[in-house]
């Protein structure tokens, strides 16, 4: 552990991370516009975007801005660790919201942590906490995931996780994968859990669709477009008898599923212990046979 404080007194560089609009320009914090026209270098995940916002705020960009972006920032991090040790400031901002979260930048300020470099940030706008609150949702406690799998099988082994997560999860969607991550969740995790859907947080057709994963999903069927944030609520504690789980379990083995396996995939769908209920399931059975 180290006492960043400290390390920072001894040092004139250091990096910044910096939250951008995701839409609305109103967003940007002072601090953001006098780090962008102060900084000796602007690490930016499209140039020209960052150029862009930074003509919109009316400020001018007097420090180099170089390109870092996913393709490049592993290639780029020792050049920038040595600017931040020769003293110079380098803010760190991506196309839209925090760097770092789902976004290039972790890696950076993990390199500046390992070799006791200032980081500090300008707090900002974030899609994961603005969907957190437009949704409706508990949010207590929740978790947030990053992008979902691209391909249905590793969706659907990602979704299986979440049948017993309690807490609300926050993740973001492709627009045009939206409709098929809808309707895998409605067979994982079951059409009644609820969700929102948001889409275009902070711009001008920022719509929050809320409703249960079946009503939501038969919504998307249609198409939808934008930067896609996903909330949804946590799994109700359960606490089945493993009997009353038996002709669920049987329904799914009628369908080709193996016992072993349908009995783990109803015990944790329902906080059941998968060895009761799979006695449960062969008692049944002896019982029938009877």
């Amino acid at each position: 552990m180290t006492d960043e404080a400290a390390t920072g007194a001894n040092a004139a560089g250091r990096l910044v991370l910096g939250a951008t609009p995701m839409g609305d320009i109103g967003d940007a914090s002072q601090r953001l516009r006098d780090a962008l026209g102060s900084a000796d270098i602007v690490a930016a995940e499209d140039t020209r975007r960052t150029r862009a916002l930074a003509k919109a705020l009316g400020v001018e960009i007097t420090g180099r801005v170089v390109r870092f972006d996913d393709h490049v920032e592993t290639a780029k991090i020792p050049a920038l660790l040595g600017d931040i040790e020769d003293g110079l400031t380098v803010l760190l901002v991506t196309d839209a919201g925090m760097p770092s979260v789902s976004d290039p930048g972790y890696r950076l300020v993990a390199a500046c942590v390992e070799r006791d470099l200032p980081v500090t940030c300008l707090p900002g706008p974030s899609a994961v906490t603005t969907a957190l609150a437009l949704s409706g949702l508990p949010v207590e406690r929740f978790c947030f995931d990053g992008f979902a799998p691209r391909k249905s099988g590793q969706r659907r082994e990602w979704l299986r996780t979440l049948i017993t997560e309690p807490r609300t999860c926050v993740y973001f969607e492709a627009p045009h994968r939206l409709a098929d991550s809808l309707a895998d969740a409605v067979e994982v995790l079951g059409p009644d859990r609820r969700v929102a859907v948001c889409r275009e947080l902070t711009k001008t057709y920022e719509e929050v669709v809320r409703g249960t994963l079946a009503e939501v999903a038969a919504w998307a069927v249609d198409g939808a477009r934008g930067e896609i944030t996903v909330v949804v609520a946590g799994a109700q504690p359960k606490s089945a008898d493993p009997a009353d789980l038996v002709e669920e379990v049987e329904a799914l083995t009628a369908e080709g599923l193996r016992l072993k396996d349908a009995c783990a995939r109803v015990a944790t769908a329902n906080g059941a212990s998968r060895n009761e209920l799979y006695d449960a399931v062969l008692a049944a059975r002896r019982d029938h046979a009877e």
